[in-house]
């Protein structure tokens, strides 16, 4: 349960009460391989601040020294909580956010989310969010997996939580295949966000 009398710790010292803040989360899809193009676009926003937050399996896709901002992975949440006055992280990230943003969003974290399961600091961060927030979401993976029945029913739960999707495009996929289930293009993706976020008040016009 939080503990609402001690204030967040410094999750973003640089953090500033006049910009937006958004969360990305990243999962094990090949699609990971764009998160260090994804988030240089999204700092290109005036007056948006980011961070990440990473599954395990989607650290084999990117590099971290070409992610010029601060990323947090399920290792961070234990090494910061030693006793009961210590911050619980996938609560102080929810808290900072302004908006989260789960690109890429693999098959088996999106049967996590919809099914209301929580075994790392992403899907912990997704299950305790503020659904007044907004949280966008875009799939990818392969064609066959996209077009599975229950993948249908599985974003369809995300949406009726209130998220957002970003819908997944077809392409020849890594794998060969060819099809739908490749990640939306990332000025897509982007310019989505900022919209979102210029909807919500979060950012001023330009």
């Amino acid at each position: 349960m939080e503990n609402m009398a001690s204030p967040p710790p410094p999750i973003c010292p640089m953090a500033s009460k006049n910009n937006a803040h958004i969360l990305v989360g990243v999962t094990g899809s090949v699609a990971a391989l764009k998160l260090p193009l994804l988030v240089a676009e999204l700092l290109k926003i005036p007056g948006l601040e980011v961070l990440v937050v990473t599954t395990k399996n989607a650290k084999h896709f990117y590099k971290p020294e070409e992610i010029p901002v601060r990323i947090y992975t399920d290792s961070d949440e234990w090494q910061l909580w030693k006793k009961r006055t210590d911050p619980v992280l996938h609560i102080d990230l929810r808290r900072w956010a302004d908006l989260m943003l789960v690109a890429p969003l693999d098959a088996n974290t999106l049967a996590k989310i919809a099914n209301g399961i929580c075994d790392n600091l992403l899907t912990c961060v997704v299950r305790a969010w503020d659904v007044s927030k907004p949280l966008l979401f875009c799939p990818a993976m392969n064609t066959l997996m996209w077009e599975h029945p229950i993948t249908a029913r599985q974003v369809g739960q995300l949406k009726e939580f209130g998220y957002v999707e970003i819908p997944c495009i077809v392409k020849k996929l890594v794998c060969g295949d060819e099809g739908r289930g490749a990640m939306a293009d990332i000025s897509t993706i982007v310019e989505k966000t900022e919209s979102v976020l210029l909807e919500r008040g979060l950012l001023k016009p330009t």
